[in-house]
């Protein structure tokens, strides 16, 4: 196919790319990029489009680019499209061209920061959808323009440097970026530092950014914090600008010394106390507080030979608090004259000036106070010997007073004595015993008896000492040894026979007046050591045998102990033991029972002694005791004549509230029993116990009443028994009724006792007792009408 390429300026020359040819202004360029030139021997490769540039925020829109042509079809019979991004793929509509005319508009404003490219392709087809030519590339390069600032990546950029630095030492960096196009000027940025004024300390590197040390001068305690305003700019320091800080803080050295706050100061310490505060060291330091180049540390140099005193540091102050880390003593030593210094936690810096002050002189008075006394040897120790009577001595627990410019008195006394065993003379402190001390007793440990003394002088306020008496109770050999209580034992009477009787031996007494003990027949009875042997088994027990064989029965040995105390002490006891009969294995055989119970201490003869008198005993007894029985079984009747039994036996009592014969408050039932039977049952005669609920607070004393001497007075002594209840106004009448709670007047119900019918005596009719059959017969002859009286 043949065709001509024809380029036509439509756009403007700054923003056209190579082209061929010069066309009119206001046309685009015309591209024919399916031409071919003629071959002669051989077919050539299609022509490369050159790149199409246009500027990027262009205003003018729709702004036509180019125009493409097909020569293979005359104008009006060739349809042109194009595809790509900015066309029919995102960002969708920045370009467009015109179907019949082949002319490609730029309709947006294009941004090279978002897009810097856009590569096309173009199509020519004829009318019926035909490719008229291959398709082909076309490519638009946006041109940047310096459209954004540069902009600092932090507002604010920190550093940090020593004061004092050498010029040159570096601080930070700081650090910009711009979003143009970094192969042009825009996007060629230059830093620099705002002016603000003052002695220029630090300088930047306008392409890196870098800040630095310019000259010497730092001086934290002048200026401490350096706040800088850093600008940079793009077209290469002429363009667009932006601005930031930089914050620089100057750290600390120790570069001034600690330095008192005057050259003398002067105290006043107490006497006979350690651990308290005196006094403050004020000092002055420029460094940062808190630092360890602000932190003060202090010495004594001189004046304080036995270290009596220190100095710490307070850490919210930096004073130095002067205490007292030993007691001081007036009477020795009135004045201290303390020489310290004073340095920094940190090392002085070699440049830093030496402190003016850098030492004080401390002057430190004691002050007398009221001392406690002081004994001379606490706690004190001695001894006593075990069961010192009271008054014995038992040391001089003397304290002394320290304050000897001052007259005073010291009095003693006791604090703590458990026992109550010692006396305190007030006066001399002279200890002596008051009554026996117990060796069982519960404060006695391990031999020791303690008890605290106090001294007291007579200041004001007074002072007390403190002291520790500590008696050992020395152990005294006053008990002799004895026979430890051993089970009922007996010995074979042949001597090979068995293993021998086993004796045991206690003592009061403590080591070394105890055990071993040694066991011996009685030297006064020369022969018992013809017959007996005693053995030693350990140190407190002893094997007792026959030496020859010796008659069954009972036999007294008398034993002689003696204890291993100085002086020893000795003791001679009886010891009964049972000589029987062995079989083979050494126990006594059965018929030997007897002998054996003679060993526990009681023979046969007093056995049989006492049984005989306990049976003698029961003889004489018994007889006394049936006759008493039948006694009071024939007195028992004389009371109320009846068939059989006692009235009261057949009465059963349920719910009484008053009266009865069960109702011992009430009534004194012994006045209806038999007087002899009274005697007999030993109940007292007189007058019966006040109710509880009598109507009466007290009673009046009655006169005793004569028993009957015979059973003709019984009646009348029944009688007078009952005149007397019924005229004792503390209680009610045996025969009254209870009143316990009233419930008004106007019932229509009777009442259920005839008791309440009548008030007195003279009103109530007995007769109806002869109705209730013989059991009330007397009792209706002695209160009813007699027969045939009207």
């Amino acid at each position: 196919m043949g065709a001509a390429l024809l380029l036509a300026l439509g756009l403007l020359a700054q923003s056209l790319g190579p082209s061929v040819g010069s066309p009119g202004p206001g046309k685009p360029s015309i591209l024919n990029p399916w031409h071919r030139p003629p071959a002669l021997g051989r077919v050539r490769r299609a022509w490369v489009i050159p790149p199409i540039s246009v500027s990027e925020n262009h205003k003018r829109l729709p702004y036509p680019l180019v125009q493409i042509k097909s020569d293979k079809q005359p104008l009006g019979s060739v349809i042109y499209s194009i595809q790509g991004p900015g066309v029919d793929e995102e960002p969708r509509g920045v370009f467009s061209i015109d179907r019949l005319t082949g002319k490609v508009f730029l309709n947006t404003a294009l941004d090279r920061e978002r897009t810097d490219r856009f590569r096309l392709r173009a199509f020519a087809l004829d009318l019926g959808g035909s490719a008229l030519e291959d398709p082909t590339d076309l490519e638009i390069v946006v041109v940047d323009q310096n459209d954004n600032r540069p902009a600092f990546l932090q507002e604010a950029f920190t550093g940090r440097v020593l004061e004092g630095a050498a010029p040159g030492t570096f601080v930070t960096r700081a650090e910009a970026t711009d979003a143009d196009d970094p192969e042009t000027d825009n996007a060629a940025l230059r830093f620099s530092i705002l002016p603000q004024g003052g002695a220029q300390l630090f300088s930047i590197d306008e392409l890196t950014g870098e800040i630095r040390t310019v000259q010497v001068g730092l001086d934290r305690e002048v200026v401490a914090v350096y706040n800088l305003t850093l600008q940079v700019a793009d077209m290469s320091g002429d363009g667009l600008t932006a601005t930031a800080s930089a914050i620089i803080s100057v750290d600390d050295i120790n570069d001034n010394a600690p330095e008192f706050a005057r050259d003398e100061f002067s105290m006043e310490a107490p006497e006979a106390v350690s651990g308290v505060d005196v006094g403050r060291l004020e000092v002055e330091d420029r460094d940062l507080p808190g630092s360890p180049n602000w932190v003060a540390r202090f010495s004594i140099l001189g004046g304080d030979p036995d270290g009596q005193f220190a100095i710490r540091t307070d850490p919210k102050t930096n004073e130095g608090v002067l205490s007292v880390v030993k007691p001081l003593d007036f009477e020795s030593r009135e004045l201290y004259q303390l020489t310290v210094s004073v340095q920094n936690e940190a090392p002085l810096q070699a440049a830093a000036p030496r402190a003016q002050r850098g030492q004080a002189r401390v002057t430190v008075h004691v002050r007398d106070i009221n001392e406690a006394p002081m004994f001379q040897e606490n706690p004190l120790r001695t001894s006593l010997a075990e069961g010192a009577p009271p008054g014995t001595p038992v040391a001089t627990f003397s304290a002394q007073d320290p304050d000897m410019q001052q007259l005073q008195r010291l009095s003693y006394s006791k604090d703590y004595d458990p026992e109550d065993w010692l006396q305190v003379d007030g006066a001399t402190g002279r200890v002596q015993t008051q009554r026996v001390l117990s060796p069982a007793s519960p404060f006695l440990k391990d031999g020791w008896y303690r008890a605290i003394i106090l001294a007291l002088d007579d200041a004001s306020p007074p002072a007390t000492a403190t002291g520790t008496l500590s008696v050992e109770i020395l152990e005294v050999n006053d008990h002799a040894p004895v026979l430890a209580p051993p089970p009922p034992g007996s010995l074979c009477s042949e001597p090979h026979q068995g293993p021998g009787l086993l004796l045991g031996a206690t003592d009061e007494d403590l080591p070394p007046h105890g055990a071993p003990f040694h066991f011996q027949l009685s030297p006064r009875l020369p022969e018992l050591g013809r017959n007996w042997s005693l053995s030693s088994v350990n140190v407190s027990h002893a094997r007792l045998r026959l030496r020859h064989q010796l008659p069954e029965g009972l036999h007294r040995l008398s034993l002689l102990l003696r204890d291993s105390g100085q002086p020893p002490q000795q003791r001679e006891q009886p010891l009964n033991v049972t000589v029987c009969r062995c079989g083979q294995d050494g126990a006594c055989l059965p018929g030997a029972a007897a002998l054996r119970a003679g060993g526990a201490g009681v023979s046969l003869g007093a056995l049989v002694i006492i049984l005989a008198s306990a049976l003698l005993l029961l003889l004489l007894v018994l007889p006394v005791a049936l006759r008493a029985r039948m006694r009071r079984r024939s007195r028992g009747k004389g009371l109320l004549l009846g068939p059989q039994d006692d009235l009261r036996d057949n009465i059963l009592n349920y719910d009484e509230q008053g009266g009865g014969e069960e109702d011992q408050d009430a009534y004194d039932i012994a006045q209806l029993r038999h007087p002899a039977e009274l005697s007999v049952r030993g109940v007292p005669l007189g007058r019966p116990p006040l109710r509880r609920d009598a109507p009466y607070g007290r009673a009046h004393p009655q006169a005793s009443r004569a028993v009957p001497t015979s059973p003709a007075d019984i009646a009348d002594f029944i009688h007078d028994g009952l005149e007397a209840a019924d005229s004792d106004p503390s209680v009610p009448p045996y025969d009254t009724a209870l009143i316990y709670d009233y419930e008004g007047d106007g019932s229509v119900a009777g009442t259920l006792s005839s008791i309440l019918s009548s008030l007195g005596d003279q009103d109530q009719d007995y007769d109806y007792l002869r109705d209730w059959g013989p059991r009330f017969a007397r009792l209706a002859d002695m209160y009813g009408h007699p027969w045939g009286s009207d």
